[in-house]
């Protein structure tokens, strides 16, 4: 049976403007029309009524890592699970963000490609999730962001991410993710606040990025660098990458370049503020603290000159980080607002924004005709409480209830 959703206040996130009383008719995975509710005469449809709810196609988180769940100990869960265990957590998160509104994420590296099973199992109607767009392993350098830090005598795959040096093994790992399924490579362009060394510095060459990006690029597929120092940002961009993410430690050639290009903003505020917020006293490292509170320092500042400058910025959160939980960060949108963006262009890049992105926009991000049927709502108008997103009270994903 064809179904009809009765929304009292939509988002169709095609714009700012929010409808009042509309209908929007579901013909199995897709939305058939969208109409004033008063125009609806259709007898043949089941009734979900919202309409005392706001509506908003389902939101899209551009970063997010479904194997881990903000432990502090994730390091060591790679020496002391199987893939096996790992999976099954990627499972369990990504359901977290489905009911929280997220029927769509992009997963920014797993540990032994845990991330395309799930995405597979997925697809295949085996499990309930998001749907998933997949990195695989993300590559850096040895002794960067990807790298383990452990004895020179273990021996084995226990890295985070996929780790070359030259621009002959750059090219070798971005075919290898996508021989094993990738949807787009994940680069560590500069270090990282979760590791050792500096955030800013550059830890891939220009040349290693090319050699990678152009196996992308001539293959059509997506494309991110990990990148919070301006050096790093720099050669990423003019490597040809699609989206940078955090990008705290920019300098304004960089969001001149971001412009220029057309490339992607993830700003990612709630990894950064998790940290700063729980700090020493809740076991995270000390350096971690401190150089998280150094890339916040400008971001903000940054972020306003993205916009002014018409950078593209979308919404991510790198859920999985320390204590950012999965299900839990909606509260990206919180701290954008914050951050001077309006409630409205906070949502727009958690949909509309994020499907251009991703390259989905014919299939997801706002609502209209032909698109999937994915929407969330809650019970408050987020334009003017935007703290209401954190209770999610209705998800609807592929005509699918999910909750509510």
């Amino acid at each position: 049976m064809k179904k009809v959703l009765f929304c009292g206040q939509l988002f169709p996130a095609t714009g700012e403007e929010v409808l009042r009383d509309q209908a929007v008719l579901i013909d199995g995975e897709t939305i058939e029309a969208v109409m004033p509710r008063a125009q609806f005469g259709g007898e043949d449809y089941q009734v979900i009524d919202l309409s005392d709810k706001f509506v908003t196609p389902g939101l899209i988180d551009a970063h997010v890592h479904t194997n881990i769940d903000g432990e502090l100990n994730f390091m060591e869960q790679m020496i002391s699970e199987t893939v096996g265990a790992c999976t099954i957590r990627s499972l369990c998160n990504a359901r977290s963000d489905l009911m929280a509104g997220f029927t769509s994420l992009r997963d920014m590296g797993s540990y032994g490609f845990a991330d395309i099973a799930l995405r597979d199992g997925i697809n295949a109607g085996k499990v309930v999730g998001p749907r998933m767009l997949c990195s695989g392993l993300c590559i850096g350098s040895t002794g960067g962001h990807a790298d383990s830090w452990f004895n020179p005598y273990i021996t084995g795959m226990h890295e985070y991410g996929y780790v070359i040096d030259g621009p002959d093994e750059a090219r070798k790992a971005a075919r290898l993710m996508f021989k094993y399924g990738a949807d787009q490579l994940k680069i560590m362009a500069t270090g990282g606040v979760g590791s050792p060394g500096e955030p800013g510095a550059p830890e891939l060459s220009f040349e290693e990025m090319k050699a990678m990006l152009d196996i992308a690029n001539s293959r059509g597929k997506l494309s991110s660098a990990h990148a919070h120092g301006a050096q790093g940002i720099k050669n990423a961009i003019r490597a040809g990458v699609a989206t940078i993410e955090h990008g705290m430690l920019m300098d304004d050639e960089c969001i001149d370049l971001m412009a220029a290009h057309g490339t992607y903003l993830v700003p990612t505020i709630i990894a950064g503020d998790r940290i700063v917020e729980y700090g020493t006293d809740a076991g995270i490292p000390a350096s971690a603290v401190e150089k998280s509170a150094r890339c916040l320092e400008n971001h903000q500042r940054n972020l306003a000159k993205c916009r002014e400058k018409g950078v593209k910025i979308g919404f991510g959160t790198d859920a999985g980080t320390f204590f950012n939980h999965h299900g839990e960060q909606t509260y990206e949108l919180v701290l954008m607002v914050r951050y001077g963006f309006t409630p409205a262009q906070a949502l727009l890049a958690a949909t509309k924004v994020n499907a251009e992105l991703m390259r989905w926009s014919d299939r997801v991000g706002t609502v209209e005709a032909g698109k999937f049927a994915d929407f969330a709502a809650f019970d408050q108008n987020l334009l003017e409480h935007i703290e209401a997103v954190s209770d999610c009270s209705f998800v609807m994903k592929g005509g699918q209830v999910c909750k509510g």
